[in-house]
């Protein structure tokens, strides 16, 4: 009996410690939690933020970083902010509230903004580069700035359009941007080099310069007038542009292709634009057509404008084709209209091609033929001897 009641309790006592045992190990992960937990919150009981961990720019790029420090704690906490990593030549300032700032204090449960104002310099190669911002002792913000393209130190000219077509009547105007890609600030000499008799004159902001100041990693337009004697044959013409400093400058090529002017003169051989007819008769007159542009003329078409009832027309009626500083010979033939009045008239003849027209008036003197003139002397005669016998053989009665 005894042995048995000795047998019970161990079986209880054992029972009790498995229990034990096991309420231990279920407790145990939650003290270590609780014990743990203390730490953890103070890890993390500020924390920064900000969308734009990773972005790509240019060389010579300002970028402004809005950086979010929130305040997980229950207490007010003061923050040491700091940049560390940031390459040696690029310059960085931390702002908030307008002023330059390395600790910041933000309320429990609140959030302060940052500025964080990161200049990428003008020569810098392509590629990563990796920096953080520190709140110290609390959380680490990595940031990644990509440099799209390698970086320079130098002045770029570009140009719109560096290909100008037209007459020589025609304004080349071209539009062109100078790029100061230094770190100082640069006032250009512009000068151009251009063929003998070309007038280059340079423009910003509509007044006419002969230099222009740029602000550093700042760009200006320029609007160059290129103005081409009106004697220049078509052909291309290139014009060389300088826009330099003592310490920098840039080149910048514009071609212009003249498709030459168009320029003619009608005139006569002697250069006498007057002439004598007798009504009712032909006149044959020989006019000039000349070519005194730059450019070759096609089909010119001759017109004229003479008195009612007068004909003329031209051998040949239009002239095909005329060179540059060429000339070609139209026969004009006039008909005066019978009975016409003696006295000066105006014939006006025009030459007319590509879209140029030219015109020379050419006065007529319109004669009484010789034997009207006998044949009113004659009349004359007549009747004065008719007067005379009837005076002589009935004056006396």
């Amino acid at each position: 009996m005894e042995q048995k009641i000795i047998k019970i309790m161990k079986k209880l006592l054992f029972s009790q410690r498995t229990n034990f045992i096991s309420l231990l190990l279920f407790l145990l992960p939650g003290i270590l939690i609780t014990n743990a937990s203390p730490s953890l919150t103070t890890g993390n009981s500020v924390a920064m933020y900000t969308p734009y961990t990773k972005i790509s720019v240019p060389p010579g790029e300002s970028i402004n970083f809005a950086i979010d420090l929130i305040n997980n704690s229950s207490e007010i906490q003061k923050v040491d902010i700091s940049v560390s990593g940031l390459p040696h030549n690029w310059n960085y300032v931390l702002k908030a509230g307008g002023w330059k700032v390395s600790q910041i204090a933000v309320l429990p449960g609140g959030k302060q903004t940052l500025s964080l104002l990161v200049d990428v310099p003008l020569q810098v190669n392509k590629g990563s580069y990796h920096f953080k911002v520190e709140a110290k002792g609390y959380d680490s913000l990595p940031i990644t700035v990509t440099v799209s393209e390698q970086g320079t130190f130098k002045t770029e000219f570009t140009a719109m359009q560096s290909n100008l077509q037209g007459a020589t009547t025609s304004n080349f105007s071209y539009e062109t941007q100078i790029k100061n890609l230094t770190a100082d600030n640069q006032n250009y000499s512009l000068n151009a080099s251009a063929p003998p008799g070309w007038v280059v004159t340079f423009n910003v902001d509509y007044k006419q310069v002969s230099s222009v100041s740029i602000d550093a990693n700042h760009a200006k337009g320029v609007k160059i007038n290129v103005v081409p004697p009106l004697e220049t044959k078509g052909g291309l013409y290139k014009i060389l542009i300088n826009a330099g400093t003592t310490s920098t400058s840039a080149n910048l090529e514009l071609e212009t292709v003249i498709t030459g002017s168009y320029n003619m003169v009608l005139t006569t051989p002697t250069g006498l634009l007057s002439d004598n007819i007798s009504e009712g008769e032909e006149k044959k007159i020989n006019l000039l057509v000349k070519n005194t542009g730059t450019a070759e003329f096609k089909d010119i078409k001759l017109n004229s404008s003479a008195p009612v009832n007068w004909e003329v027309t031209f051998d040949p009626k239009v002239v095909e084709k005329l060179e540059p500083g060429e000339s070609a010979q139209v026969v004009a033939t006039i008909k005066v209209a019978k009975k016409t009045i003696a006295g000066d008239y105006v014939t006006r003849f025009e030459a007319n091609g590509n879209g140029i027209n030219t015109k020379a008036e050419f006065r007529i003197s319109v004669k009484t033929p010789l034997f009207v003139g006998w044949l009113g002397i004659m009349i004359i005669l007549i009747v004065f001897l008719g007067v005379f016998y009837l005076f002589r053989k009935y004056g006396r009665r």
